[in-house]
């Protein structure tokens, strides 16, 4: 366990686990404030983020982001954004049992130096690893649950929004129902 964000990061960068170390581009570590209360956890890079080393940068990113800013959040500023796995699985297959095992370890390290108060899953293989294994995301979305002390949410991937563009405003809500969370609880979020 890193005591660091440079020490983690660093070490992380150097990361060869899994087999997913062998193609990879850029190990995709995390992006946001390192004092953050709220964290959105992935499952794993696409090809955009596998390119530039930053989590949701492609057209699901940039709805993420939209979303984000429609609740007074922002990724460079008051939230932090990470994966399950930090390398791109092929294909953007789902990453396997063995790989997300392999890999756990850097987002555990990640969450405990930021100790949010708030985890947010984004799409179902973030939700069945970090909440329960058997979550019926299209059901169980924007409902939160306590664990361990820290409150989790699961919602509909962004990139699963892109496919199916009638899921976007049940989406939205649970962004909503974050932003309604983020001040009951009265989490110091500047923007």
């Amino acid at each position: 366990m890193y005591d660091n964000w440079e020490a983690l990061e660093r070490a992380c960068l150097e990361c060869r686990k899994c087999g997913l170390c062998q193609d990879r581009r850029h190990v995709v570590f995390g992006v946001g404030s390192a004092q953050a209360k709220v964290l959105f956890v992935g499952e794993g890079p696409g090809e955009h983020e596998d390119l530039q080393g930053e989590p949701f940068v492609g057209r699901g990113g940039q709805l993420l982001d939209k979303y984000l800013a429609a609740v007074d959040l922002d990724r460079k500023t008051n939230v932090y954004i990470a994966n399950i796995v930090k390398c791109r699985p092929p294909q953007n297959r789902d990453p396997l049992p063995e790989e997300q095992e392999a890999c756990i370890g850097w987002l555990r390290n990640q969450f405990a130096l930021l100790r949010p108060k708030i985890v947010v899953c984004l799409g179902r293989v973030a939700a069945m690893r970090m909440m329960k294994p058997d979550i019926k995301i299209t059901k169980e979305h924007g409902v939160f649950v306590e664990k361990n002390g820290t409150l989790m949410m699961a919602t509909l991937h962004p990139a699963a929004l892109l496919r199916n563009p009638k899921q976007k405003p049940a989406a939205f809500e649970d962004y909503l129902r974050l932003r309604e969370k983020i001040d009951e609880l009265g989490c110091d979020i500047a923007k």
